[in-house]
């Protein structure tokens, strides 16, 4: 399933001189040099230079499930800024997977807009990418459903988190749309043409799922989709509990204690590195038998840039109390651009709404042509 929860441009990289980054209070709005399929012509220039060639295309979906924590933006917000320099990028809040699980008309609202300032202060630029709320564009659901026809029950029976999600559920209680919800997923990737999907490990099975329908339909009907190639995210992909470094850090493991939010005041973080669980002995040192100072080193490394050797070594001899008092002021440091942005974006909520209209434009652009494309390979009679 899709997860749970600043690059600075290079006009090295472009053949057009970048519009500027929009800022609060300031419209996104399309610039004239954005192409029919809604980017900026950054791509590499061929031996025709009339012609540039498109980047490759990622898709990547974040359900709006809750306040976004450390572990999701190591494994992943991080990388979507940074993908930004070598990719043309559509980023969704994926609002119809997040109602497989019940919640207040409320908390999906406030989710949905706090997911999107969580893109945007990561340092996602709505002029360079693509950010929207999968709802916004009905076309995910249409091609969901013709999707659907070529599915077989046995595929969506195997997906290992359908597995893990109703495990001692009984039949009757099982909503369609958990049962479905690859085939949803399938359908937000495939509609971009995406020729790259980040993802975890445990949803690697998804983008296979995915790839096997893509083949199926081009195969059945005639070539209609891009197959996505999964791209493993490795570092940052699994930060663990503060509270119980044997599982991912979650919002859902029943303690305030396990996770950071990004959003977490100084004392607050303080208070929850110095309370994270320690391996037995004083050494300041990761590998099997430590699992929570390996996690506490990784955690240190991927946010201060410095190989986990290099921190063993300095901190021989210091003890837990003394790296746990650095590291909580490392990530106090690297959460302070992203906090004082999402202050600046909470504060102007018509700016966000701005970026989500016209990425839902940009979107559209895109997915229209795709929808086009696979009903007329279906035989679908075209709207008089």
């Amino acid at each position: 399933m899709w997860q749970r929860v600043m690059a600075v441009p290079d006009s090295r990289h472009c053949s057009i001189a970048l519009p500027p980054a929009a800022t609060p209070g300031t419209s996104p709005g399309r610039d004239s040099r954005i192409d029919r399929d809604g980017w900026v012509d950054c791509g590499a220039v061929s031996d025709q230079p009339d012609k540039p060639r498109r980047r490759p295309r990622v898709f990547s979906g974040t359900q709006p499930s809750g306040t976004p924590h450390l572990g999701n933006y190591l494994g992943a917000f991080r990388n979507y800024t940074a993908m930004q320099e070598t990719h043309d990028c559509v980023y969704c809040v994926v609002d119809l997977h997040a109602i497989t699980v019940r919640q207040t008309r409320a908390e999906l609202r406030r989710n949905t807009i706090e997911l999107a300032n969580t893109f945007l202060a990561s340092g996602v630029d709505p002029e360079r990418s693509i950010v929207i709320v999968q709802s916004h564009v009905p076309a995910h659901s249409e091609l969901m459903w013709i999707l659907n026809t070529i599915t077989y029950m046995g595929e969506l029976r195997r997906m290992t988190q359908f597995k893990d999600k109703t495990a001692g559920a009984e039949g009757e209680s099982i909503g369609v749309g958990i049962f479905d919800y690859p085939v949803l997923m399938a359908a937000d990737i495939l509609l971009y043409q995406a020729d790259a999907v980040p993802v975890g490990e445990d949803q690697k099975q998804h983008v296979e799922l995915t790839r096997d329908l893509a083949e199926r339909f081009n195969n059945a009907f005639g070539k209609a989709f891009v197959v996505p190639e999964p791209i493993i995210r490795t570092e940052g992909a699994r930060v663990m509990g503060l509270d119980d470094p044997t599982r991912k850090m979650s919002k859902s493991a029943g303690s305030a204690g396990n996770y950071i939010a990004l959003m977490d005041p100084p004392d607050v973080i303080r208070r929850k590195i110095r309370r994270a669980v320690t391996d037995s002995g004083t050494e300041v040192r990761g590998g099997p038998d430590k699992p929570a100072l390996t996690n506490l080193l990784d955690i240190y490394s991927v946010l201060a840039g410095e190989p986990v050797p290099s921190l063993e070594e300095r901190y021989v001899g210091r003890g837990y109390a003394e790296f746990k008092t650095d590291l909580a002021e490392v990530v106090i440091r690297a959460l302070a651009p992203f906090q004082e942005r999402m202050r600046e974006l909470e504060a102007d909520k018509g700016y966000t709404l701005e970026v989500l209209r016209n990425g839902a434009e940009r979107a559209e652009a895109i997915a229209s042509r795709t929808l086009a494309k696979v009903r007329e390979r279906v035989g679908l009679v075209p709207r008089p």
